[in-house]
C-alpha cells in the first residue's frame, strides 16, 4: 500500500497522456490464510468520462477456471452470485473506494473456497473501447497453522526473584514465511506494554518501560530448540507486577517485497503477583506546638514511612480522647462523626490526605474545649481477587495533647530579618511580629527605624492602625521606584523590604509597635507599646571579588572535550550581574583576543577572531553563581594554547541604572591538546607453520583492542629471513584501504601470489600467500599503525606496534620414491640382445618427472660409467660408456607402462660384461614453475655376463689314404663336420707331415702278415709325432691365400666346394710328394663391432699319399685304387659267410625233423666257428681265409 497511490498517480498521468484505459490490480500471487482479512486494490486510468468510475469483482474458481463467478460491485447491488450475495450483504465482502478511480476489496473472514484468480473489471465510460478494462491476480488461501499457546497459571513472587515463562510457537505453513514473537505485559484496564520482542528480521527490541533493562540483561528472550520462547527477567520489580502472554504473528513476502502479518496469535496469560521485599511501616504524628490560645488555629499531620506506597493500602482514622473523629480508607475519602460533621461543614475543620504518605487534621479556631490528646492509626490493607480489602497490620505513635489558653491583653514584639548578614544589592526582609497571650485585642500601628553606625536615627516607613503605609523623608525617592516596601503580612506580622540594598543601608534596624483598643465609646487608646531591633551588616560588593580559571583537565586528547571554569569569588546571586570575557592566546603567538564574552544581561558576543571557536564551544553560566564555564568539544592543535578570563561586577540602581564596580582578570591557565592515549594491542602470540609447497600460507594480523571504535589501521607485512639483519617488507595497506607491494614482493615475484583480506569484525587480517614456495620459508609478522581522523579531519598515526612471529617453514614433499632392489645375473652370447629393466615401484608426486640414468661397473675397473640417460622431457642421451664400448645405434630405450624403463643392449660384445644399474632423479615443479630435483634412488644390480660362442668346430678325422701314380694328381680334401656359428668363417691351411724312413718286409706268410700290422701301428704312432711340418697352401677368412710351398709352387689348385668342404689338388705328383697330408682349419668369427676374430682352430687327421713310380706292379694298383681294393679284398668274404651260416641252419632243421639228435644216435653236430680273418689294408695280397685246426669240433 506505500507505493499503491504513486503508481496510481503515474498511471493516471500516463492515462492522460495516451488516453487508453489501462485497468492495473495488486500483483500476485498473494497467500493469505483462513479467517484473515484481505484487502486487494485495483485502480483505472487513462480513462474519459466521469471521474468517479465504478468496479466489479469477479472470481475464477481452480474447478472450473474458465466460468466467471461475480463477487460485488461498486454498482450493481445485484451483481454477486448466489453464493457470495449473504456475505456481500453482511458487509463480509465489500468494496472501499479510496479514490474515484481506485478501490479496495475487502474480505473479511477469508475462507478456503476464496483462493482463486480475481479480476477486477471497469465498465466503460469512453467514447469508444480503447486499452484494457480488466485485470486479474492470483489469491492462495493457506490454511492458519500458526498455534501461539502457554500456560496458564498465577504467580505470586517476591521482588528481585527470578521469572521465566515459556511460549510454543508454531507453524505449518509450507510457503516461505518469518514469525516474530513478542511478551507483553497487562495490568487492569490498561494498554498492554510491550516487554521484549524478536521480530520477523530477528531483531530484538523492548518498549521504553523495559528498554534499559533489556540493554543491561536483566530482560531476555531465548528460542528453546525450533519452537519455544522462553522469557527470563533476573530481578522482578513491583512495576512488573500483571498478567505476561505472548503473542506470535505470521508474516508473508508479497510479491512486491513488502512484508504482510498473514494471522496474529496470543496465547493464555501468566498472572505474576510481586511481593515488596520490605512490608514494614511507621508512624508519625507532628504537631507545630502544644499550646494555643483560643482561636487559634492547629495542624496535625501523620506521617506514614514504608516502601512502595503507591502501590500498597492503608486506612487512616484520627481521635481526640480516645474518641473517633474520622476515619479515611484506601479511596481518601474521609467520614466524620457526627459532632465533627458541623465543624468541618463551617470550615472549621478538616481532614485530609495530603500525599500518599502524609495525612492532615486541621482545626481552623481553636475552642477551650479542644484541648486533650490527638491521635492517628494507620492500618494497612490487602485487596484480595475479588476486590475486597482484608485489614492487617495496625500501627499508631504516641499521643499529641495541646492545651487551649483564653485570650490575654499583653503583647510581645519580636523582630527577624532574613540575614544578619547580607551582601550589598541583596534584598532586605524585617518582620516584625507582634506576640499576644491570647487573641489580639485591638489593633495596631507599626513604625520602622534605622539607627546607622553614627547613631543618627531616621524613619523608613511607617504603617498606621488604619493600615496606611508612608515612607520617610529619606526613603521617599526610592520608595516610589519600589525599593523600599512595608506590608502587613498577617494582622500581628510586618514585614519591611529593602531591595537592592547598598551600603549605607547598614545599621541598627528597629520596629516599634502600638497597641490600640477601641473603647466603649468607639475610640481609638494606646493599650501598650513595644519595640524590638535587629543589627544588619552589609558587605560591599568588590569585597574580595576575584577571578580564578581552572580546568580538570589541562591536558585533553583529540576529540575530546574539555572545560573551562571562571570561578567568580564570591559567589554572587544571580541578581548580581558579572560579565566575564575569555581570551585565548593560541600556541607559538603572543598576543591576547577575545574570544567570547557573556554579558551581564545573559547575552554571548563572540570575538571576532573565535570563528573556528563557534560550531564547538558552548558557554554557559551556572544559575548559583557567576561561574562562566567555557566547554570545547573535538579539541584539536587548535584550541590549545592560554586562556584566561576577564570578570566584571556590575551593580544595578534603583532607578535601573548600571554603574561598574570593579574588574578583576584570572590567572594563566594553560591547555594541551594531546593526542589520545592509544590502546592498540596486536597479538603477540607466536606461531609455528609447515606446510608443503604450493599450500597457501594463512597469515593472521589480530587486534585485540583499539583506540577507537573509528581507528583505521594500516597493516605491513613482512618476512624476516635468517640471512637478512632486518625483515623486508611484503605488502602495506594504508589506512584508506590502498595497497602498496613491498620491495621482497617485487624482488621475489610475490604479486600475483598475494590475497589480502580485512574480516568483517574489523580487528582481524589476513595475509595469504598462494602457492608457497621453499623460498618463502621464514619469520612473517604484521607492523599495524593506528590512525584516526582528528577533528580537522586530517588523518594522523596514533600509535604502532608489531604482531608476534609466525614462524613459516615450506617444505617440499617428502620423498616416496622407490625402485626395485632386485637383484639379477644374465648371461648371453654376443650379438644377442640385452634387455635391463628399471621399476619405479613408488613415487612422490604423479605430477613429477623422472630422469633415468643406467650405468655400469666394469671389471677391474672400480669407477661406474653412465651408458645412457632418459632426461626429464623423454630426451636419450649416450653416456661416456657409449662413446667408449661403441654402443651407439645399439642402445635402446622403451616405457611399456608408467613406471617402468627397459634399456635394451642390441648386439651384445664380451666388452659389454659388467655389473648394470639404474639410478632415477624425480624432479618436480615448483610453485614459480621451476623444476627442481627432490628425490633420487638407485635400483638393485644386474650382472650381465656377455660370452663368445662355444666353439663346435669339427673337422672330419676319417679320411682314406690314397695311391697315385707319378704324374697324376691328387686331392686333399678338408670337410667341416660341424662349426660354432653360422656367420664364422674358415682360414685353411694345408700341411705336409714328414716322417723318418724305415724298411719294409714283402712276405705274404702269416708270420709277414703279423710283422707288417706291427709295422704299421709304429708308423701311426711316428705320424703322431711328426718331427717336419711344411706348409704347402693357406688360405685367410678374408679369403686372401698365402704363399705356395715351394716343393709345390705351380702345381697347386684351391677348390671351395661348399661353405665346409675346401679341396686342394696337387698337380703333377712326384716320388717326393709321398706322405702324410693334414688341413688345419681357423674358425673367426665378427666381433659386434664388425672386427674378426679367431674363435678356435682344428686340425684333421692325416691323409696318406704315396705316389708310385711308373714301374709298380698290380698289388700297388690294386692297393692304391680303393674301389678295386674293396672289391677284391673285402666284399668276397661277407658273401661267404653268410652262404656257410645258411648251409648250417637247411642241416639243423633237418636233423630236428628226423627226431635224430645228437643224444640219440651219438653222431656229433657240426659247428662252423666264423673264419679268422687275417686283414690289412696296407697288404699286397687279397685276404686269406683259413680254416685252422679244432675249428670244427
Amino acid at each position: 500500500m506505500k507505493c499503491f497511490f504513486p503508481v496510481l498517480s503515474c498511471l493516471a498521468v500516463l492515462g492522460v497522456v495516451s488516453a487508453q484505459r489501462q485497468v492495473a490490480v495488486q500483483e500476485g500471487p498473494l497467500y493469505r490464510t483462513e479467517g484473515s482479512h484481505i484487502t486487494i486494490w485495483c485502480n483505472v486510468s487513462g480513462y474519459q468520462g466521469p471521474p468517479e468510475q465504478n468496479f466489479q469483482w469477479s472470481i475464477y474458481l481452480p474447478s472450473a477456471p474458465e466460468r466467471e463467478v461475480q463477487i460485488v460491485s461498486t454498482m450493481d447491488p445485484s451483481f454477486p452470485y448466489a453464493i457470495y450475495t449473504q456475505r456481500v450483504r453482511s458487509k463480509k465482502i465489500y468494496v472501499d473506494r479510496v479514490q474515484g478511480n481506485s478501490a479496495l476489496l475487502h474480505i473479511t473472514d477469508l475462507q478456503a473456497r476464496d483462493a482463486g484468480e480475481y479480476e477486477c473489471h471497469t465498465p466503460n465510460t469512453d467514447e469508444r473501447y480503447f486499452g484494457s478494462y480488466s485485470a486479474k491476480m492470483n489469491l492462495v488461501v493457506i490454511p492458519d497453522s500458526l498455534q501461539t499457546t502457554a500456560v496458564p497459571q498465577t504467580m505470586h513472587k517476591v521482588e528481585q526473584d527470578p521469572l521465566e515463562l515459556t511460549c510454543e510457537v508454531a507453524t505449518e505453513t509450507l510457503q516461505h514465511s518469518h514469525l516474530s514473537v513478542a511478551w507483553l505485559r497487562q495490568r487492569g484496564g490498561e494498554k498492554p506494554v510491550e516487554v521484549i520482542s524478536l521480530s520477523r528480521d530477528f531483531v530484538l527490541q523492548s518498549s521504553s518501560d523495559y528498554a534499559q533493562r533489556q540493554s543491561l540483561g536483566e530482560v531476555r528472550l531465548d528460542k528453546l530448540g525450533a519452537s519455544t520462547f522462553r522469557l527470563t527477567i533476573f530481578h522482578l520489580q513491583p512495576f512488573d507486577q500483571g498478567e505476561f502472554y505472548c503473542e506470535a504473528a505470521e508474516w508473508i513476502q508479497d510479491p512486491d517485497g513488502s512484508w504482510y502479518p498473514m494471522t496474529r496469535k496470543r496465547s493464555e496469560g501468566t498472572v505474576v503477583n510481586i511481593q515488596p521485599t520490605d512490608k514494614e511501616f511507621t508512624v508519625r504524628l507532628e504537631t507545630e506546638k502544644r499550646l494555643y490560645t483560643v482561636g487559634e488555629p492547629v495542624e496535625f499531620r501523620c506521617i506514614l514511612e514504608a516502601q512502595n506506597i503507591p502501590d500498597r493500602y492503608f486506612a487512616v482514622s484520627w481521635a481526640f480522647n480516645s474518641s473517633l473523629i474520622a476515619s479515611m480508607g484506601p479511596n481518601a475519602v474521609p467520614v466524620l462523626n457526627s459532632e465533627f460533621t458541623h465543624r468541618e461543614a463551617r470550615g472549621q475543620l478538616k481532614v485530609a490526605k495530603e500525599s500518599d504518605s502524609v495525612f492532615v487534621l486541621k482545626i481552623y479556631h481553636l475552642r477551650q474545649e479542644d484541648s486533650g490528646k490527638y491521635n492517628c492509626r494507620v492500618t494497612e490493607r490487602e485487596k484480595t481477587v475479588t476486590g475486597e480489602f482484608i485489614d492487617k497490620e495496625s500501627k499508631r505513635p504516641k499521643n499529641i495533647p495541646i492545651i487551649v489558653l483564653p485570650i490575654k491583653s499583653s503583647i510581645s514584639v519580636e523582630v527577624a530579618s532574613n540575614a544578619s548578614v547580607v551582601l550589598e544589592g541583596e534584598n532586605l526582609h524585617l518582620s516584625c511580629t507582634v506576640r499576644t497571650a491570647g487573641r489580639p485585642l485591638g489593633r495596631f500601628s507599626v513604625v520602622w527605624q534605622l539607627v546607622d553606625r553614627q547613631n543618627r536615627r531616621s524613619n523608613i516607613m511607617w504603617l498606621d492602625r488604619d493600615g496606611t503605609v508612608q515612607p520617610g523623608t529619606f526613603y521617599w525617592e526610592r520608595s516610589s521606584f519600589g525599593g523600599v516596601q512595608m506590608e502587613q503580612v498577617q494582622p500581628n506580622s510586618f514585614s519591611l523590604g529593602i531591595f537592592n540594598s547598598r551600603k549605607e543601608d547598614e545599621g541598627q534596624y528597629e520596629c516599634h509597635v502600638t497597641e490600640w483598643v477601641r473603647a466603649v465609646d468607639g475610640e481609638w487608646q494606646v493599650v501598650g507599646e513595644r519595640r524590638a531591633s535587629t543589627l544588619v551588616s552589609i558587605t560591599a560588593l568588590e569585597t574580595g571579588f576575584a577571578v580564578t580559571a581552572i580546568s580538570r583537565t589541562p591536558g585533553v586528547t583529540y576529540s575530546d572535550s574539555f572545560d573551562l571554569q571562571c570561578i567568580i569569588k564570591p559567589h554572587y546571586p544571580s541578581r548580581v550581574p558579572v560579565s566575564v570575557t575569555w581570551r585565548f592566546q593560541p600556541v607559538g603567538t603572543i598576543e591576547f583576543h577575545d574570544l567570547v564574552t557573556f554579558t551581564r544581561d545573559g547575552g554571548v558576543q563572540w570575538g571576532d577572531r573565535s570563528s573556528s571557536f563557534r560550531t564547538r564551544t558552548a558557554i554557559e553560566k551556572a544559575e548559583s553563581s557567576n561561574n562562566v564555564r567555557l566547554s570545547i568539544s573535538r579539541a584539536s592543535d587548535t584550541e590549545a594554547g592560554k586562556y584566561q578570563c576577564v570578570a566584571e561586577l556590575w551593580r544595578r540602581n534603583y532607578n535601573n541604572t548600571w554603574t561598574r564596580l570593579a574588574e578583576r582578570t584570572s590567572n594563566l591557565l594553560e591547555i594541551r591538546v594531546l593526542q589520545p592515549v592509544t590502546k592498540l594491542q596486536v597479538s603477540k602470540s607466536k606461531r609455528t607453520l609447515t606446510l608443503v609447497e604450493n599450500r597457501p600460507i594463512q597469515l593472521n594480523c589480530s587486534v585485540k583492542s583499539q583506540t577507537s571504535q573509528n581507528s583505521h589501521f594500516a597493516v605491513l607485512w613482512y618476512v624476516h629471513k635468517p640471512s637478512d639483519a632486518d625483515g623486508k617488507l611484503i605488502l602495506k595497506t594504508t589506512h584508506n584501504s590502498a595497497f602498496e607491494y613491498g620491495t621482497y614482493a617485487e624482488e621475489e615475484g610475490l604479486r600475483a601470489r598475494l590475497q589480502f583480506e580485512r574480516h568483517v569484525s574489523g580487528g582481524l587480517f589476513s595475509l595469504t600467500v598462494q602457492r608457497a614456495e621453499v623460498s618463502d620459508s621464514g619469520s612473517y609478522y604484521c607492523h599495524v599503525e593506528e590512525w584516526l581522523l582528528s577533528p580537522n579531519y586530517a588523518w594522523y598515526k596514533l600509535a604502532e606496534e608489531v604482531s608476534g612471529r609466525t614462524e613459516v617453514t615450506v617444505k617440499q614433499p617428502d620423498s616416496r620414491l622407490k625402485l626395485s632392489q632386485a637383484q639379477g645375473n644374465l648371461s648371453v652370447l654376443e650379438m644377442r640382445q640385452v634387455q635391463l629393466e628399471c621399476v619405479v615401484l613408488n613415487r612422490t608426486s604423479a605430477a613429477s618427472q623422472l630422469v633415468v640414468e643406467w650405468f655400469v661397473w666394469k671389471p677391474n675397473h672400480p669407477e661406474r660409467e653412465t651408458v645412457a640417460r632418459l632426461s626429464r622431457d623423454a630426451t636419450f642421451h649416450y653416456g661416456e660408456q657409449a662413446a667408449k664400448n661403441n654402443l651407439k645405434g645399439r642402445l635402446h630405450v622403451e616405457s611399456p607402462s608408467p613406471g617402468v624403463y627397459r634399456l635394451f643392449i642390441q648386439n651384445v660384445a664380451v666388452q659389454d660384461s659388467g655389473t648394470y644399474s639404474c639410478r632415477v632423479e624425480e624432479w618436480l615443479p615448483s610453485p614459480g614453475g621451476v623444476w627442481y630435483k627432490r628425490a633420487e634412488d638407485t635400483a638393485g644390480q644386474t650382472a650381465v655376463r656377455v660370452s663368445r660362442p662355444d666353439a663346435a668346430l669339427q673337422v672330419d678325422t676319417v679320411v682314406p689314404n690314397a695311391t697315385v701314380s707319378e704324374k697324376a694328381a691328387f686331392q686333399l680334401d678338408c670337410s667341416i663336420v660341424s662349426r660354432s656359428s653360422q656367420d664364422s668363417r674358415f682360414a685353411v691351411a694345408w700341411y705336409s707331415l714328414r716322417t723318418k724312413a724305415r724298411g719294409k718286409s714283402g712276405g705274404l706268410g702269416l708270420e709277414d702278415g703279423e710283422e707288417e700290422e706291427e709295422e704299421g701301428e709304429d708308423e701311426e704312432e711316428e705320424e703322431e709325432d711328426p718331427t717336419e711340418r711344411t706348409a704347402l697352401l693357406s688360405v685367410g677368412p678374408d679369403a686372401v691365400f698365402g704363399p705356395e710351398g715351394s716343393p709345390w709352387e705351380g702345381r697347386l689348385r684351391f677348390q671351395r666346394l661348399s661353405p665346409l668342404l675346401y679341396r686342394l689338388t696337387v698337380l703333377q705328383a712326384s716320388p717326393q710328394d709321398t706322405g702324410n697330408y693334414s688341413c688345419r682349419v681357423e674358425e673367426w668369427l665378427p666381433s659386434p663391432q664388425k672386427e674378426w676374430y679367431r674363435l678356435t682352430e682344428e686340425e684333421s687327421a692325416p691323409i696318406g699319399i704315396r705316389v708310385l713310380d711308373t714301374s709298380s706292379t698290380l698289388q700297388s694298383i690294386i692297393c692304391s685304387n680303393d674301389a678295386l681294393f674293396y672289391f677284391v679284398f673285402f666284399y668276397p668274404f661277407p658273401i661267404f659267410g653268410i652262404l656257410i651260416i645258411t648251409i648250417l641252419l637247411v642241416r639243423f632243421k633237418s636233423r630236428n625233423s628226423s627226431k635224430n639228435s645228437d643224444g640219440k644216435n651219438g653222431v656229433p653236430l657240426l659247428w662252423i666257428k666264423e673264419p679268422h680273418l687275417n686283414y690289412s689294408p696296407t697288404c699286397l695280397e687279397p685276404p686269406v681265409l683259413s680254416i685252422h685246426p679244432g675249428a670244427i669240433d
